[in-house]
């Protein structure tokens, strides 16, 4: 720990609003609140007639509380308005754009300004000196550069950070390892699943990279006990970076610091609320809810009270060990969406994974198989497993920690199917109607 308190002077981007009170960082909070409401409903008639339809005014606007009087967005109101309806700049100054990943029908897409970009990059800055990752670094960014926003963010921020840059996409997981090797690389970025596909490779292989320090992961729930494994098995400081689409993309709204308690959003750039997911209102803080997202700072498509489907909570508002005074936010639990009832129990796919990772001999890849018939839902395990590893171990694990019983099978490592992108942790299975053999 005296290591860490004695490299704090380098995990700073701009160490003055890092640390900053916080009384200051409400003051610039509430200054770009105004600022954006104005902006957004000058800018943007879509916007401007959804805020007249609840009877509020810009100028309503007098302290953070009154951000409550606001309506909410989500990812339905942005795909309603697709592709360029919340464009709040000529279409000319649009220089980037990226959209969700696993949608189905129309997507939720992002749109940049040269600022934009900018803001984008600051922040994902931010990340990699918290990380204490300082210029001229080897970084390996392995999430895709396309439309999913991964690849792009963390290559924009490795630019701004003066970085030595490895952009090779996903993939190829041996030809990664080499280069890695040849070249030195110092950190990795990627998403959780691939992460642990590196790792897999390279306990199969009996391959090391002995310059390997630090990884960035993130796009997929990851809780700790996966986190601990990654750590582990790649022999690094394992960071969890947050942000999403509607956000402006990957570590917009912040990262874990060395410390590794809850993740710091950048306040500056984003009011965070969390909410009752049913009711919309406010929970206090440490009470797990919806996390709401308000973008201070972006010209192509704000976002103000953006529903985001994660689930946290406030952490704490007081100053970190690292210095910084941003609040911080717990891990992400799940998703909204994700939860399961089985049986007459709710349970989250993060939650399991947190029982497996504590078994011995259970390896990192696992589905949940969710079938329905006449309106009755059931779920069971494909889990791999090294050999010793017996169903029953799993399923009585499962049912002391979760109160659920999930019937279980074994594979060796290896056998389930691995596919490009964020891993499919859960699997719905469609009832089959039979074929009338007449």
């Amino acid at each position: 720990m005296n290591g860490i308190k004695n490299s704090l002077k380098s995990i700073y981007w701009d160490r003055e609003i890092e640390t900053a009170p916080r009384e200051e960082i409400e003051k610039i909070q509430l200054k770009r609140l105004k600022d954006t409401v104005g902006y957004f409903y000058k800018s943007n008639p879509v916007y401007r007639k959804h805020l007249d339809s609840k009877g509020v005014k810009p100028e309503d606007i007098k302290s953070l509380e009154d951000i409550k009087y606001l309506p909410f967005m989500d990812k339905s109101t942005l795909r309603e308005n697709y592709p360029l309806g919340y464009l709040c700049v000529d279409k000319k100054k649009i220089r980037e754009v990226h959209m969700s990943s696993g949608f189905t029908g129309k997507p939720v897409m992002m749109l940049y300004t040269e600022q934009d970009i900018d803001q984008w990059a600051t922040c994902m800055a931010r990340c990699y000196r918290m990380a204490g990752i300082e210029e001229g670094t080897v970084i390996q960014i392995t999430p895709s550069f396309g439309l999913f926003n991964g690849g792009f963010g963390f290559y924009h921020g490795a630019r701004k950070a003066g970085l030595f840059v490895i952009p090779t996409g996903p993939g190829n997981t041996l030809r990664q390892i080499k280069l890695a090797n040849d070249l030195k690389t110092e950190v990795i970025t990627g998403v959780v699943s691939y992460g642990i596909r590196i790792m897999e490779v390279m306990k199969d292989n009996n391959l090391s990279i002995p310059s390997l320090k630090k990884g960035l992961f993130g796009a997929e729930v990851f809780s700790q006990k996966m986190k601990k494994r990654l750590s582990s098995g790649l022999g690094i400081e394992v960071f969890d970076i947050y942000g999403m689409t509607e956000t402006g993309g990957v570590g917009t709204t912040g990262m874990d610091c060395p410390f590794h308690n809850g993740i710091h959003v950048w306040e500056d750039q984003y009011i965070v609320e969390v909410v009752d997911p049913n009711s919309g209102e406010p929970v206090p803080d440490g009470q797990e809810g919806e996390l709401v997202f308000t973008s201070l700072t972006r010209r192509a498509v704000p976002v103000i009270r953006f529903r985001s489907g994660d689930l946290s909570s406030i952490k704490s508002r007081e100053k970190c060990d690292c210095g910084r005074t941003h609040l911080r936010i717990d891990y992400i639990k799940g998703r909204v969406d994700d939860m399961l009832i089985v049986k007459g129990v709710n349970f989250f796919p993060g939650q399991v994974e947190e029982v497996l990772m504590s078994i011995p001999g259970v390896r990192e890849h696992y589905q949940i198989i969710v079938e329905e018939k006449n309106g009755i839902k059931n779920a069971y395990l494909h889990v791999e497993a090294e050999e010793g590893v017996d169903s029953s171990q799993i399923e009585k694990k499962l049912g002391e920690t979760l109160g659920v019983s999930l019937k279980s099978k074994i594979f060796k490592p290896g056998q389930l199917e691995r596919k490009p992108g964020k891993a499919e942790r859960v699997v719905y299975m469609r009832e089959k109607k039979e074929k009338s053999r007449g």
